[in-house]
């Protein structure tokens, strides 16, 4: 049984239609699963057939999407990707003053409105292996921005498959209320879909990362080589 269908979340056919049409593409096979494939395999195998499942999230145990998914999941992991690259390395900002920087310490809330602070954090977020955290908050918020009904159903739904579904790499820690709220609200997906999922990760960062955060090596070393740029000046 599909997880998405234990949870309540029936996908529409529109999404169903999207993603599971056909054959993985060979760009996104891993190299290993190149390599091996042989010439008799490729003749004459023909494609994959369709997936059995309506379940479009990815969670799906079925068996003829056993090997899809552990190859997908595989690639993405050795890649370090999600299907949001449109979130890049780094937000455009200014270089901070030493007096912003100081501020980011201040509040948590003041670290997350400033471009450069997020920038630093994340970058923190990276060296503890959750920068999944980030990445989700920021995929909401770009969510949130999106006017175009198409295009909201498209971004939640690849929201969903990196940072909620269960067998994504970079899955979100939230817990079973959140996930029902999520799995309802994606029946028709909203630019708050994932508001209640957001507001718990940014609570996670807040609590946990960021005290860590204010005391290591990144943000010091930031702060004390800005001080010393200005007393040189």
């Amino acid at each position: 049984m599909c997880f998405g269908k234990r949870n309540g979340y029936r996908p529409s056919g529109h999404f169903h239609a999207k993603i599971y049409t056909g054959p993985v593409s060979a760009d996104r096979e891993s190299p290993m699963a190149r390599s091996e494939t042989s010439p008799s395999r490729t003749q004459g195998s023909g494609q994959r057939p369709n997936a059995c499942c309506f379940c479009w999230c990815c969670c799906c145990s079925c068996s003829c999407l056993t090997v899809r998914n552990e190859d997908e999941n595989r690639t993405r992991k050795k890649s370090g990707e999600t299907k949001l690259e449109t979130i890049s390395n780094c937000e455009a900002c200014t270089k901070p003053s030493v007096e912003e920087m100081k501020l980011w310490a201040q509040s948590f809330d003041k670290l997350m409105k400033n471009p450069a602070g997020r920038n630093v954090f994340r970058e923190f977020l990276r060296t503890e292996y959750s920068e999944e955290n980030m990445l989700f908050w920021l995929a909401c918020e770009d969510l949130k921005k999106e006017l175009n009904k198409s295009a909201i159903e498209e971004k939640a739904r690849m929201i969903y498959e990196d940072y909620i579904s269960i067998l994504s790499p970079k899955e979100v820690s939230l817990d079973s209320r959140v996930r029902e709220v999520i799995n309802r609200r994606m029946q028709e997906p909203s630019p708050h879909t994932f508001e209640d999922a957001q507001l718990q990760i940014y609570t996670l960062m807040h609590r946990d990362s960021y005290p860590r955060f204010l005391n290591s090596s990144i943000y010091r070393s930031l702060v004390q080589g800005g001080s010393r740029s200005s007393s040189e000046s």
